[in-house]
């Protein structure tokens, strides 16, 4: 399933908050990790032209011997591990390689060397996160840090489903990791209220109506998890929560009930391919607080380009 995994590092104590993930993932999916560190110019080729050479080449050798350890502490803890070194701006060259040799998963801290900030993730994340049409895990950062040698175990696996097979693409990530770490599974379905924009207050045939519809798409719900549940035969457990706002009841549990993982399918029933992400899933990645993995369903080649990327071809920009 997930053959490779790909683990940009900028050699910031914030950015190696992704190891002891890759190492659970790596066993969890038997991958072998690819460490990869971009050396960033500054202001492009002819910055890199001006620079020393000789600075330059002392920077590649610091990074070379910083990776060559973090591959020794992850092969020492079982996982295969390889190094990269690519020049270039950070985001396109991590979205440029991961292409090229078809990496099936990108595992990213939220921030890195430019430190933490208000934003959510950092900008290099964000464009990464975007544009490389894979499957991404973000680990945030800001959480308390956990070391390199610690076992890392997932203890409860957030999984929103709501009733579409795109969403269910996610279930066989959710089995192995339930397996391999024992963890149980929490299936969640949101059954949203209908809306009833209007300038004067619904009428008591459109009250109804509305509950009408709830009880039965909570009727249905309640048996697709039961029919889940039996599916699947492991240990999960179903919920089927009746709310205003999809996005904001799955914080809200994520919270309550302390989840240390959610996984989600990039896209759900009411998903568009021209983007990469559904609604849900774009909110998770803008305010979650917990390690986020993102299942794409897409294929890289699908999302047609955006009138920003278009317009920064033409000028020679990517």
């Amino acid at each position: 399933m997930f053959n490779r995994i790909l683990l940009p590092l900028d050699h910031s104590a914030l950015a190696e908050c992704v190891l002891p993930h890759s190492i659970a993932m790596a066993r969890a999916f038997e991958s072998q990790v690819t460490l990869l560190h971009v050396m960033e110019t500054v202001h492009g080729a002819h910055w890199r032209r001006a620079m020393d050479p000789l600075n330059w080449q002392i920077r590649k050798t610091e990074m070379t011997t910083y990776l060559h350890d973090l591959g020794c502490h992850l092969q020492q803890s079982g996982v295969r591990a390889e190094t990269q070194i690519l020049e270039g701006w950070g985001a396109d060259q991590v979205i440029e390689f991961s292409r090229a040799n078809r990496i099936p998963l990108i595992l990213l801290s939220s921030h890195g060397q430019s430190g933490l900030s208000g934003w959510n993730v950092s900008s290099v994340v964000q464009k990464i996160v975007l544009r490389a049409c894979t499957s991404i895990m973000i680990v945030r950062a800001y959480q308390p840090a956990t070391p390199i040698v610690t076992d890392l175990r997932y203890r409860r696996i957030l999984v929103p489903m709501d009733g579409s097979q795109r969403a269910e693409c996610i279930l066989p990530v959710a089995m192995t990791l339930a397996r391999a770490y024992d963890a149980p599974i929490v299936l969640v379905h949101v059954v949203r209220r209908p809306e009833m924009p209007r300038r004067t207050p619904p009428t008591r045939e459109d009250v109804e109506l509305a509950e009408r519809l709830v009880a039965r798409n909570r009727t249905e719900a309640e048996q697709y998890m039961d029919d889940l549940r039996a599916r699947l035969g492991e240990k999960i457990e179903t919920r089927v929560i009746i709310s205003d706002h999809v996005a904001t009841t799955l914080h809200e549990l994520v919270e309550q009930e302390q989840f240390d993982l959610v996984l989600l399918s990039a896209h759900g029933c009411s998903g568009q391919m021209r983007w990469p992400h559904g609604s849900v899933v774009s909110s998770f990645i803008s305010y979650g607080t917990t390690p986020l993995f993102i299942m794409q369903d897409v294929l890289p080649e699908r999302p047609a380009p955006t009138p920003a990327e278009v317009a920064a071809r033409e000028h020679g920009r990517s």
